[in-house]
């Protein structure tokens, strides 16, 4: 499809200043330029009309970015927080639009829209990020978008803090510590190791005795015999 041309009736970004003719793509311009009224079909009837109302529309433009650089001002050093979920490597659970900016510098006290915020890539983790509102065509302010888990932390990261950091690499908690022995009684453990030792000391023991008992069996038996032999003599 052929490029259309269009007169530009305030500056465009990356595409011209009031009174150039452009030629863009027929859907940019019947689904932005033309509705937002930044520019008309350059017909020849239209580029007269624009001549003829030139001088009133540089006017109105002066006027419009006098009163953009006066709120400017006012915006200098502005800075939003937005509180979202996160994973443990600082990815949000979904990302931040332009509208949500928009909402938030609204919230601070200055009229603007989703259409006037300028987000160079999309905000998917914590953080500060800096993107651009623009007041006018030709008046734009920066404004730090403060990204945190919670007022908190946004207040710590605003300070320099490592918050990020500190939230997604944290030490793992010591193990706690057993309680100490009474050393006045056993532990448990230990007595329970005991035991079976002392069952075997107690089987050494019984075994001993009565191998030590079956000799004097013998003897006691071998003296009984002996003594019924005299006897019998």
């Amino acid at each position: 499809m052929s490029a259309m041309e269009v007169i530009l009736l305030e500056r465009v970004e990356k595409l011209g200043q009031m009174g150039d003719v452009v030629r863009v793509k027929p859907g940019y311009a019947r689904n932005f330029l033309l509705p937002q009224k930044k520019a008309l079909r350059a017909t020849k009837e239209n580029r007269e009309r624009f001549e003829k109302q030139r001088a009133q529309l540089e006017a109105t433009n002066l006027k419009q970015r006098q009163e953009a650089e006066a709120i400017a001002k006012k915006m200098e050093g502005l800075s939003v927080v937005l509180v979202r979920q996160a994973g443990e490597t600082g990815q949000l659970y979904g990302s931040v639009t332009a509208r949500d900016i928009a909402d938030a510098v609204v919230a601070a006290g200055f009229t603007v829209t989703h259409r006037q915020v300028r987000i160079d890539r999309p905000i998917k983790a914590l953080g500060l990020v800096q993107t651009r509102v623009m007041l006018h065509p030709e008046v734009d302010v920066a404004v730090t978008v403060n990204v945190a888990k919670s007022e908190e932390e946004a207040e710590r990261q605003a300070a320099g803090e490592p918050v990020a950091a500190e939230a997604f690499f944290e030490a793992p908690a010591a193990p706690a510590e057993a309680p100490a022995a009474d050393a006045g009684a056993k532990p448990e453990a230990a007595a329970d190791e005991a035991k079976p030792k002392k069952a075997r000391a107690k089987k050494a023991e019984t075994a001993g005795e009565e191998g030590e008992a079956k000799p004097k069996a013998r003897k006691a038996k071998g003296k009984a015999k002996a003594d019924e032999h005299d006897e019998d003599d």
